[in-house]
């Protein structure tokens, strides 16, 4: 594959993934907006209401605006032969440079100079996977870190993947089940660490608590943890404890 070729590749990749998160966050906008004015309705005016609805609807303009910024950014992508195009396009499509941003509490703290992604590939993910890799790339990005591979796990069943980033996260895309309901995370790290050497850190991500046995000291760098969706106190006990008994710690996701 040409330089240029791979270039034009990475550069449909963020773009793609930042209009995929850019979804999530309209929809996110417009669910929030839909619950403030039911709160106007029911309860009279409120000024308080009022401002965060004004804000939010100016975010929606932006997010929108964005949108179609980088619609025409993926089109131009595509018959623009002119590779410093293509590099101002890769520098301004890195979402969250607006009023909305993706924080991680605690994602600075990861030790080394790469991560190795552990990911959720259950039916329990199966909502999520279609705003899974633009979550992840930035997650990624704002660690630092080089990405040096990715496991998924379901079922007593594990993959890794090694390459670039975008083809790590492509191949996760088209081999992942997103389908199962067993969360085997400790088959999973046996899986991870038979395939690849030992990362700064390995990273888990998913929604539920394991469903078999994790061999704490057969894991061989420190596993930081971020469970998704729902606060489920299982799901936090035991991805606090696998952080704690590994030397790393719990990550927390937040949307502002």
């Amino acid at each position: 594959m040409t330089k240029r070729r791979r270039f034009m590749d990475e550069s449909v990749y963020i773009t793609y993934s930042d209009m995929a998160l850019l979804m999530l966050v309209i929809f996110i906008f417009l669910f929030t907006i839909m619950v403030i004015t039911s709160r106007m309705s029911s309860g009279g005016q409120n000024s308080d209401l009022k401002k965060q609805l004004e804000s939010l609807q100016q975010r929606l303009a932006d997010a929108e605006t964005d949108k179609k910024s980088l619609s025409k950014n993926l089109e131009e992508i595509v018959v623009n032969s002119d590779e410093s195009y293509l590099e101002k396009i890769l520098e301004t499509s890195t979402f969250g440079r607006k009023d909305f941003d993706l924080f991680i509490e605690g994602l600075q703290n990861i030790p080394g100079e790469d991560v190795h992604l552990v990911v959720d590939a259950s039916g329990s993910m199966h909502g999520l996977s279609s705003f899974l890799v633009p979550v992840l790339r930035l997650i990624v990005t704002k660690s630092g870190k080089r990405l040096s591979a990715i496991t998924w796990f379901s079922d007593n069943d594990a993959q890794t993947y090694t390459g670039t980033m975008g083809e790590m996260f492509d191949r996760l895309m088209r081999g992942a089940p997103f389908y199962g309901s067993m969360e085997t995370i400790g088959n999973a790290f046996r899986i991870a660490a038979r395939n690849a050497p030992p990362p700064g850190a390995y990273l888990l991500v998913g929604d539920e608590p394991s469903n078999d046995t994790i061999y704490y000291d057969k894991i061989p760098s420190p596993v930081f943890t971020l469970p998704l969706g729902r606060s489920d106190q299982a799901t936090n006990l035991s991805y606090g404890t696998l952080a704690q008994k590994t030397g790393g710690r719990m990550l927390h996701l937040d949307f502002k």
